[in-house]
């Protein structure tokens, strides 16, 4: 179920109408957004790895275990790709996953988009377009996560908070994966530094909200693997190799 491309920023509340719902619809235990950073300074190398990363964790068996392991047995999730205010695009629509042949089947969609980088982040319009997705969803879980991933701070559209205030207003849980690494980016600027207490203190919220740190694009596709079988297990659930590396912090 992939959609076009998607460039134009839609305005909260305006999605649904842009977005036709598929007309057959589940309860899953999970609604699930995956937003992934492809601003300006993800260059396409680390691009490439930061995709590698989802589409290796999506078909790991330990976190299409901890899918099927639920009440319902099954999640719904969409994959969409954020920069600035100007970009965000749906790379593929909402999809259950109930097994391993539905994990592979999504993972597949999102192989198949070509990789591309855009400028500026606005983490503020990607979570208002990840409300509209979840207003689109015709399937419907026990809880509302969007899994929202980045190696830089707001920097264009509008103020972070009131769109983080939207989205718990929702019952939309926010985690966060950002990318801490000390390379400059590709206009030789430093990394912002304590990005990791940046996404802890002003971007997550919700039930449960949790960061997992990625150090680096290298070690992401480990990162996003521990953070997906957090998240789909829900609250109290810790991934050996986060507890042993320490890489999670949940807010209380």
């Amino acid at each position: 179920m992939r959609r076009a491309a998607r460039c134009l920023a839609v305005l909260a509340g305006l999605l649904p109408a842009a977005l036709p719902a598929p007309a057959f619809a589940e309860d899953v235990d999970l609604e699930l957004v995956l937003a992934v950073d492809i601003s300006g300074s993800v260059d396409h190398v680390e691009a490439r790895l930061q995709r590698q990363g989802y589409l290796t964790a999506l078909v790991d068996p330990q976190v299409v275990r901890v899918i099927t392991s639920g009440e319902r047995r099954r999640v719904a999730v969409t994959y969409m790709e954020w920069a600035g205010a100007h970009f965000q695009n749906v790379v593929a629509d909402w999809t259950v996953v109930r097994d391993m042949a539905t994990a592979r089947a999504f993972a597949a969609t999102i192989a198949e988009y070509p990789v591309s980088t855009e400028r500026w982040t606005s983490i503020s319009t990607a979570i208002d377009y990840a409300l509209g997705l979840f207003r689109a969803n015709p399937h419907r879980g026990a809880r509302k996560v969007l899994d929202l991933s980045g190696d830089g701070r707001n920097n264009n559209g509008g103020p972070l908070a009131p769109a983080r205030a939207r989205a718990l207003a929702a019952g939309v849980t926010i985690n966060g994966l950002p990318i801490v690494n000390d390379r400059p980016n590709p206009w030789g600027l430093p990394p912002p530094k304590d990005l990791d207490r940046y996404y802890f203190e002003r971007v997550i919220g919700g039930p449960g909200a949790f960061i997992v740190v990625a150090r680096g694009f290298k070690s992401f596709g480990d990162a996003v693997k521990a953070k997906l079988v957090m998240e789909i297990a829900g609250a109290g659930f810790r991934p050996t190799v986060v507890a042993r590396h320490g890489l999670a912090r949940r807010r209380p």
